[in-house]
């Protein structure tokens, strides 16, 4: 599990990078929504890591709302540039 959320947590920082020299606004856009898919993706390996006692409560109280900011932000821009 640790390993799928350290793959699907680099995963978004490398699509949102990607995006940022997409060669077109549909690149841009494609790129941007898989950034949210794996953001996605990686608050659900969080939240099972916590619920299968690997990490802690504090741990998991000092992680889940910045993955939470990420994906709004992430939703506010596929929203947006999606127009």
């Amino acid at each position: 599990m640790s390993k799928q959320i350290l793959r699907s947590g680099t995963s978004i920082g490398a699509n949102v990078s990607e995006a940022q020299k997409g060669q077109s606004k549909s690149d841009f856009n494609a790129k941007m929504n898989i950034a949210l898919k794996e953001a996605n993706e990686t608050e659900y390996w969080l939240r099972l890591l916590y619920e299968t006692d690997y990490i802690s409560e504090k741990e998991f109280n000092s992680i889940e709302p910045e993955v939470k900011e990420i994906i709004a932000i992430l939703v506010a821009i596929c929203k947006k540039t999606n127009i």
